[in-house]
């Protein structure tokens, strides 16, 4: 079952307007950046977005940002995107702060088939408004919801044509979750082998839950904050 596709325009080639999107990476680590400009180049609108955060200006999900393509973005963090800050601030998107864990979480669970868990996390802030609120044990927990995609794209180190994919360091990071919670998974791969050239120990996702590879060699590593000391 040969998964790779010639590239991301193909890979995305069937992605409607109004569709959930989930986009692996935290900060520009691991983010699939080859998949986002492409889902630019389509021109999709109406975007329901799932991510750690929304980029930078003028990369990753910036790109969609600024395009326009973006309705609705679920998150744990918003800090270095000037155009997100102002657009929720005049009303242009809808927003919702999840925080990291629960965010996390909620990904597994979607992928898992989980519909709904309980967490301390939020009890007794703006968080848990308008959510079930059970007992247990003498705590009080909040309800949420397990969430799941319509695509989800993620960046991988190395994969097989099959869809099993290993990531490194790092980029292991929203990537393997999301990769299990969206109805369409496609990966982006830097290095492309040979089905049984990767140790099955060292399979993070099962290629079952992948539909499309990409292969993207020579991918390049983003700092988001370069921060050095100096020299003595």
């Amino acid at each position: 079952m040969n998964k790779v596709v010639a590239n991301a325009d193909e890979a995305v080639h069937d992605i409607q307007d109004g569709a959930v999107i989930m986009v692996g990476g935290f900060g520009l680590c691991g983010i699939p950046e080859n998949l986002i400009r492409a889902l630019v180049k389509k021109g999709v609108k109406n975007l329901h977005t799932i991510s750690n955060n929304v980029g930078i200006d003028d990369f990753g999900l910036g790109l969609m940002l600024a395009a326009g393509q973006i309705t609705s973005h679920k998150g744990s963090y918003v800090g270095e995107n000037k155009l997100l800050e102002e657009m929720v601030l005049t009303g242009r998107i809808d927003l919702e702060l999840i925080p990291q864990g629960t965010l996390a979480e909620r990904i597994r669970a979607g992928g898992a088939g989980i519909p709904a868990f309980f967490t301390k996390t939020g009890y007794g802030t703006k968080i848990a408004e308008g959510k079930e609120v059970h007992e247990f044990d003498g705590e009080r927990y909040v309800m949420e919801r397990g969430l799941v995609a319509d695509l989800s794209i993620v960046h991988a180190y190395k994969g097989d044509t099959e869809g099993n994919l290993v990531y490194r360091k790092t980029a292991r990071n929203f990537n393997p979750p999301m990769a299990t919670a969206g109805k369409v998974t496609v990966a982006e791969v830097e290095y492309l082998v040979q089905p049984g050239e990767i140790d099955p120990d060292h399979v993070i996702t099962p290629g079952i839950f992948v539909q499309r590879l990409i292969h993207v060699p020579g991918a390049k590593k983003h700092i988001e904050q370069r921060t050095v000391r100096k020299r003595a």
